[in-house]
């Protein structure tokens, strides 16, 4: 079996229609992934089949809570996800990857150049420490910090009735108790990732 039939299959059960250019190009994502990887440990995951699920899949479970978002910043981005797999189920929309690490960074930019995804853009800073152009509509992460930490180091990124989204295993509530009084928490949803048997959450903050 391809890489490209567990794709397909994932993308089936999310019931997501992504054209078969931009399956493609999530394939070959991946394929880089796993050839990187084993020189340069991206990621704990090292069967490719196993990223589909565990990181392809996962990430794009998050596309029905992003709303109209046109401009979404992935903080702690690692080897891309959830951001290029965002970037590549939607076209029209900008993603930033923001990751301090300057050899994942180095992987990110090969991705953009190889795989072919211009509405991508690398920022290799700590997050706290970068002030983009203009503010996101969405900000997102993927097991980046626990709730408070992220608030706090990622509020000055998001405009004015932008959203904070962090992706979380089983349901946060020790996190949520210590968040800020700055944000509330909108939603938490209930994510349910094909393939994956472990308790998926997603947290959705706004500014109070």
């Amino acid at each position: 079996m391809t890489l490209q039939e567990p794709i397909d299959e994932g993308l089936r059960a999310l019931g997501l229609a992504i054209d078969d250019d931009a399956r493609a190009r999530m394939r070959a994502h991946l394929d880089l992934v796993a050839k990187w990887n084993r020189v340069h440990n991206l990621t704990s995951v090292r069967e490719p089949e196993q990223m589909v699920t565990l990181h392809l899949i996962d990430s794009l479970s998050v596309l029905p809570h992003l709303g109209n978002a046109q401009r979404i910043a992935d903080i702690g981005t690692g080897a891309g996800f959830p951001g290029v797999p965002l970037a590549l189920a939607r076209p029209q929309a900008r993603v930033t990857l923001v990751e301090s690490s300057h050899k994942k960074c180095s992987f990110l930019e090969q991705v953009k150049a190889e795989v072919g995804i211009p509405n991508i853009e690398v920022v290799c800073e700590r997050v706290e420490q970068w002030t983009p152009a203009e503010p996101f509509d969405a900000v997102v992460s993927r097991a980046f910090a626990e709730l408070a930490d992220f608030v706090l180091q990622a509020r000055h990124l998001v405009r004015p009735g932008g959203t904070i989204l962090a992706m979380k295993g089983v349901y946060p509530y020790e996190e949520i108790a210590r968040l800020p009084a700055t944000h509330r928490v909108r939603d938490v949803a209930e994510m349910r990732v094909p393939g994956l048997d472990a308790k998926r959450h997603l947290v959705v903050m706004e500014a109070v």
